[in-house]
């Protein structure tokens, strides 16, 4: 019944040393991973999300016909592990989670992303973020959606990230999930106020596609709470002219990239 469900995940089980090593890193039953192995049973939402974090895959691939995922695996980097041996960019993100205040669990929920469009100049982009914790640590995911002119399709990348709240600043770095072909970091300037309304910052990245040339421009990320109309807030996300009304004027300002005469470095707005 969920033979292809059952094809990947053997598939994925291939690149460790054995199906009990797996089990053991995932604190499974081996019983119970063995039905999911047999094709006859689908895991639990709360078991799905557990084995999608653990090998990197999100579920609509871990759901996919065998053959596409295994193409879709074969051009990713493969991440193989030994027994008993973390990572050692495990170690260093276990590190930094150490490190990291306990603050960031405020700034948990969804936001809107601004920031000047780097593949399409003069024009503003606004992304949908969510930010989460996940055992130990907080993590995000940024949608964006383009459509650079009416009547053209609609092309959604979904970024993957890490959050973390060290000594006064708040930093962000994902990976584009699903080209895996740029790496985004996000500073940004926390807000002690009860309310948090607006974070401001600083993003450096390149464009997805075109002249990859590296870039820094400044970022604004307006909180919209805990739970959000995701059609509604995905349909507000895309590329927006500067003068258009919807982008409020406070927002233009913030992300607008301007040095002034006395300014030696490219810093966030206040």
């Amino acid at each position: 019944m969920y033979q292809d469900l059952s094809s990947n995940l053997k598939l994925l089980c291939s690149y460790y040393d054995s199906i009990a090593d797996v089990c053991r890193r995932l604190a499974l039953n081996r019983t119970q991973f063995n039905r999911y192995l047999s094709g006859r049973y689908k895991p639990s939402p709360k078991t799905m999300r557990k084995l999608c974090d653990f090998f990197g895959v999100e579920e609509y691939e871990l759901l996919l016909p065998a053959a596409q995922f295994e193409r879709l695996i074969q051009v990713r980097p493969r991440v193989v592990t030994t027994s008993g041996q973390p990572r050692i960019e495990d170690r260093h993100l276990q590190m930094l989670n150490n490190a990291g205040s306990s603050q960031m669990g405020k700034y948990l929920g969804y936001y809107f992303e601004y920031y000047m469009s780097m593949a399409c100049p003069g024009m503003i982009l606004r992304n949908l973020i969510c930010i989460e914790k996940r055992d130990q640590g907080y993590y995000y995911q940024r949608t964006e959606r383009l459509k650079e002119n009416a009547g053209e399709a609609v092309f959604h990348s979904k970024y993957l990230g890490t959050a973390l709240f060290l000594t006064d600043r708040i930093f962000m770095m994902d990976y584009e999930a699903l080209a895996t072909n740029e790496v985004t970091e996000t500073i940004l300037i926390p807000n002690y106020k009860n309310r948090i309304s607006r974070l401001n910052g600083l993003r450096i990245g390149v464009p997805a596609s075109g002249v990859r040339t590296p870039s820094c421009a400044r970022v604004v990320m307006e909180y919209l709470g805990l739970q959000v109309d995701l059609r509604k807030a995905l349909g507000l996300c895309g590329l927006y002219e500067l003068q258009d009304e919807a982008i409020e004027e406070s927002i233009k300002s913030a992300v607008r990239n301007v040095m002034g005469d006395s300014e030696w470095h490219f810093s966030a707005r206040i």
